[in-house]
C-alpha cells in the first residue's frame, strides 16, 4: 500500500478555558526530521509528544505547531518588579536625559517583565493534549492515504506506459538485424571472394551485439517487481526506488544496444515515464 510522505492533520480543543490547537505538516525526507513548536507550558511533556509522533510517522520533514489560546477574561499577572528596575537603570544608562515614565513603558516591554500568572500542568490537562496529538495524528495518517492512493494511481499509469512502448519494441527487431545483414551483403558483393564462414561469424558477432532479448526480459520482471511492491508491502519508498533505479539500467542498455531510429524514440519516452516514476517515488513512505 502507498503511502505519501505528505501530510496535513490538525486537532483542536478546549481544556478549562484554554484553547489547544495542533497542527502537524509534512514533506518527504530521507529520514525522520521532526521539528516541534509548542508553548513553555507544554515544554516538559515534549519527550513523550516526540514519542508519540515518531511512533506514527516514521520518515518525512515534519513540523509540529502546538498553540495555547487562554479563552477566559481577567486573570492574574505577575509583574518581576526587580527585573523591570534593573531594566530601567540600565537604560537610563544608555539615555540619561529620558523620563522615567518613559523608560517604564520600555522596561515592561522587555522578557519576562510582565506574564500571565499559570497553574502548573496537571495530569488531566497532559491527557486531553496527548488526546489532541493523537488526533491530529490520525487526522494526517488519512490525509498520508489519501496523497497515496493517488500517487498510486500516477505510478501505475507510468509503469503501464513503459510496459507499452516495450511491447512497441518487439515488431523492430527483426527488421534492425535485416538491415545488418543485407548492409554486410552489398559490401561484400564488391569483392571478388567472399569467405562464407567469416561471414556467418560477422553476422553472428553483431547478432550478439544488437540482442536484447535479455534486457527485456529484465525490465518486464523489473516493472512487475514494482507493482507487486507497490500493492502487497507497506511503507515500501525506499525498496521502490531501488527498483526504479534497476529499471534505470536496463532502459539505458537498451538503449545504447538499439541500433534502430523507432527504438531509440520509444527508449526516449521510457526514459521520460521513468523520470516521473523516480520523482514520485521520492514522496512515497
Amino acid at each position: 500500500m502507498i503511502l505519501s510522505m505528505t501530510g496535513f492533520g490538525r486537532s483542536e480543543g478546549v481544556f478549562e478555558g484554554k484553547k489547544i490547537t495542533i497542527d502537524l505538516k509534512s514533506l518527504n525526507s530521507k529520514s525522520l526530521d521532526l521539528n516541534i513548536k509548542m508553548p513553555v507550558r507544554y515544554k516538559e511533556k515534549e519527550f513523550e509528544i516526540r514519542k508519540i509522533l515518531n511512533d506514527g510517522i516514521l520518515r518525512g520533514k515534519v513540523d509540529c505547531y502546538i498553540n495555547l489560546e487562554n479563552l477566559q477574561e481577567g486573570g492574574e499577572v505577575s509583574i518581576n518588579h526587580n527585573l523591570i528596575s534593573a531594566y530601567i537603570t540600565e537604560l537610563k544608562k544608555v539615555a540619561a536625559d529620558g523620563p522615567d515614565f518613559e523608560y517604564l513603558k520600555m522596561a515592561v516591554r522587555m522578557p519576562d517583565a510582565v506574564a500571565a500568572k499559570q497553574d502548573d500542568l496537571s495530569e488531566a490537562e497532559w491527557n486531553f493534549l496527548a488526546g489532541l496529538v493523537k488526533e491530529a495524528l490520525q487526522k494526517f495518517d488519512t490525509f498520508r492515504k489519501t496523497e497515496g492512493d493517488i500517487l498510486h494511481e500516477e505510478l501505475k499509469r507510468n509503469i503501464h506506459n513503459i510496459e507499452t512502448y516495450l511491447s512497441m519494441v518487439v515488431p523492430y527487431e527483426g527488421v534492425r538485424l535485416e538491415a545488418v545483414k543485407e548492409r554486410y551483403q552489398n559490401t561484400l558483393k564488391e569483392f571478388a571472394q567472399i569467405d562464407e564462414t567469416r561471414f556467418y561469424q560477422e553476422m553472428a558477432y553483431y547478432t550478439e551485439k544488437l540482442d536484447i532479448s535479455e534486457e527485456k526480459v529484465r525490465l518486464a520482471q523489473h516493472l512487475k517487481y514494482y507493482t507487486d511492491v507497490m500493492k502487497n508491502e507497506d511503507y515500501n519508498g525506499k525498496k521502490l526506488g531501488f527498483i526504479s533505479q534497476e529499471m534505470g539500467r536496463e532502459i539505458n542498455t537498451l538503449g545504447s544496444k538499439a541500433n534502430h531510429a523507432e527504438i531509440q524514440k520509444l527508449v526516449v519516452m521510457m526514459k521520460d515515464d521513468l523520470e516521473k516514476i523516480k520523482e514520485q517515488t521520492l514522496n512515497v513512505l
